[in-house]
């Protein structure tokens, strides 16, 4: 449908079967909703799965004076959401003895700083708990994503 015939009042002009004939399918969905949300649909479905919707999280929980959360920030926490892992599993930060997040459910409460908890959808999926350096850390994240099934590039 043209801008035009939308603009004078014409919308649908066009787009009605000639008699005799029915619409297919894709005619029909074009012409009950203009074209727009089918399109949308299509595109959303050619979309790579973790492009869709990032329902993961990583919960980083830290404590003040934990060493090793520092010795993370410092080698990783800048980088990490520039990274295919950051964007798949966006890093919240929550302190070792203040209230868990409502609403997110962990295996068991963290006792060792740093922990890296992997979360969808509220459920915890894997963790790490220390901070093994930096190389260790991608490559055990990198293992739990793709547990997890995301889409890491």
């Amino acid at each position: 449908m043209s801008v035009s015939a939308q603009l004078s009042g014409r919308a649908g002009a066009g787009l009605r079967p000639r008699a005799g004939k029915r619409p297919g399918l894709w005619g029909g969905l074009r012409a009950a909703c203009g074209g727009w949300l089918l399109s949308f649909c299509l595109l959303w479905a050619a979309l790579p799965a973790g492009a869709q919707t990032s329902d993961l999280r990583l919960y980083m929980v830290e404590q003040i004076g934990c060493i090793y959360c520092e010795m993370w920030n410092e080698q990783v926490g800048d980088a990490y959401p520039l990274t295919d892992e950051g964007r798949a599993a966006p890093l919240e930060r929550l302190d070792l003895r203040a209230p868990m997040p409502h609403g997110v459910n962990f295996r068991s409460r963290p006792v060792f700083t740093p922990t890296f908890i992997l979360v969808r959808d509220g459920q915890e999926i894997d963790r790490i708990e220390g901070y093994p350096g930096e190389d260790f850390f991608w490559g055990l994240l990198r293992m739990m994503l793709e547990r997890a099934g995301a889409q890491t590039g």
